[in-house]
């Protein structure tokens, strides 16, 4: 029994414990609901105060902006009464000026009107004076006039020759002057070698013995060299040497290295002879193709088409009055170039355009035309600027030159064939040149005798005095040059020095 009443005790105390709990509860959330609608009450009121003041801070800025609009506005109804007014006093004097055009304008029509009459009274009169000229004169106006011009010409010819002269040879001696600078300049920074070559190739052979069997029985050997490379081989009386010989320099050097390989080999028949020719072909082309690249190279052009290096190696073979051709371009090319930075021209056309400008002489005894035509047309082919295709057309005046950059090529590649050493030509040809050069002069009326001096680079000629006077002398000295230009080619410049000389003889009897 005892255990039940302490089973009751424990019940009725769990519901006491959960009653007096309840009630603690519940105290304690009426309690926090007090608490929350007090804060609810004072966050309202908060609210409602900062709502108040936010209206109240906007009516005071509506108030200032309201207060600035109306200032805006006046000042502005302000500038526009005062541009009105402006504008007002404008106009009228805009209508006052116009008035006084307008009576201006009249004066000058009256005045205009007064001149025309008195004018016209001068001309009559002007005409009445020049008829009564004529008739005391019995000239008419146009043959007075042509007296008096050919007197005033007579009086004056010879004052004009004298500051013709003077002023061109102030001008020449400027000009040769600065010339000589920038070229002394150019030529002190560039150093070339040239190669001299010949139209032959002399090739050594250790015996008489051996020129036998290069020409083979029956001239066999020889017959099949001569129809495979292209080029004439000449065996004479000079001892252990031959000669072969051929306009195209390619060929020329073909055979000349399977002549060497022919004649070291010992071995001479057609099959070897064939053999040969195609290695030696091979050979030069490799030749052709470095050599085109050092050219490129060494003129610092890049971009150059490839079958342009390969025409540009070819050079490489080809002379010109014993300067090699490929050695002239580069040189011609580093002149044009320092030309061109000294005068403040296109440094990359002029160098381009040196290197270029005899490209025809690598193909000109295939191709009909001349040098400079026919390598413009190549260069054109393959997409060579036209700037330095005209220095390439240009250089010997075939076509007018357009640029600075072509004036400068053609004066590099003077500069480099007329150099001491650079070039040389044949007694028959110097004497040929010495020739024409006195011929062209005496093609001249009133020239009395001409001289070729200084190996060729000047022309002295002596006139009659009679015949030909100062002025003459200078259109004489021109002409001369310009028909030496058209006529003959040369390398570097001529000097033509026309001498007029007046002597009075009398004898004492």
């Amino acid at each position: 029994m005892e255990w039940i009443y302490a089973v009751i005790a424990a019940l009725l105390g769990l519901a006491i414990g959960g009653a007096v709990g309840y009630f603690f509860r519940q105290q304690q959330y009426q309690q926090q609901m007090g608490n929350l609608e007090a804060m609810r009450k004072r966050l309202l009121e908060e609210s409602e105060k900062q709502a108040r003041e936010i209206v109240l801070a906007a009516r005071d800025e509506s108030y200032r902006l309201r207060e600035e609009a109306d200032k805006e506005l006046e000042t502005r109804r302000t500038q526009l009464r005062q541009e009105e007014e402006r504008l007002q006093r404008r106009r009228e004097q805009l209508d006052q000026r116009q008035e006084q055009m307008d009576r201006k304008e009249q004066t000058l029509n009256k005045r205009q009107s007064t001149v025309d009459k008195r004018w016209n009274e001068l001309e009559k009169l002007e005409a009445q004076r020049r008829e009564e000229l004529e008739r005391v004169a019995n000239l008419s106006t146009e043959e007075a006039r042509n007296i008096l011009l050919e007197q005033v010409a007579q009086e004056t010819r010879q004052d004009m020759a004298r500051v013709i002269r003077e002023e061109e040879f102030y001008a020449q001696e400027e000009a040769e002057r600065r010339a000589r600078q920038i070229i002394t300049t150019a030529v002190q920074r560039i150093a070339g070698e040239q190669v001299a070559e010949l139209t032959t190739k002399t090739i050594e052979i250790p015996s008489d013995e051996l020129k036998g069997r290069i020409i083979g029985r029956g001239g066999r050997n020889i017959r099949v060299f001569e129809q495979k490379a292209g080029v004439d081989v000449i065996v004479d009386d000079s001892p252990e040497v031959i000669t072969i010989s051929s306009f195209d320099p390619i060929r020329r050097e073909v055979a000349a290295r399977t002549m060497h390989k022919l004649v070291a080999d010992g071995r001479i028949h057609p099959a070897r002879i064939e053999q040969l020719l195609a290695k030696s072909r091979k050979e030069v082309a490799d030749t052709i193709r470095e050599q085109g690249e050092r050219a490129v190279y060494e003129a610092e052009v890049p971009g150059v088409h490839p079958e342009i290096v390969k025409l540009l190696g070819q050079l490489y073979f080809r002379t010109s009055y014993g300067q090699n051709q490929l050695a002239h371009s580069i040189e011609v090319a580093k002149l044009a170039s320092l030309l061109a930075a000294e005068l403040g021209a296109d440094e990359k056309i002029a160098r381009m355009g040196g290197l270029l400008h005899d490209l025809g002489k690598a193909v000109d005894f295939e191709v009909e035309g001349t040098h400079a035509a026919i390598g413009a047309e190549i260069a054109r082919r393959y997409g060579v600027p036209e700037a330095v295709v005209n220095c390439i057309e240009g250089h010997h005046h075939e076509v007018d030159q357009t640029s600075l950059e072509a004036v400068i090529v053609e004066a590099a590649d003077a500069i480099s064939g007329a150099r001491p050493g650079a070039r040389r030509e044949s007694l028959e040809h110097y004497i040929k040149r010495i020739r024409t050069l006195e011929e062209i002069a005496h093609s001249f009326n009133g020239v009395e005798e001409s001289y070729a001096i200084q190996a060729g680079r000047e022309v002295r000629i002596i006139v009659k005095p009679g015949e030909i006077d100062d002025l003459d002398a200078l259109r004489l000295s021109r002409e001369v040059a310009r028909k030496i230009e058209d006529t003959l080619q040369y390398p570097g410049q001529i000097k033509v020095t026309v001498i007029r000389e007046t002597r009075s003889v009398e004898y004492a009897k």
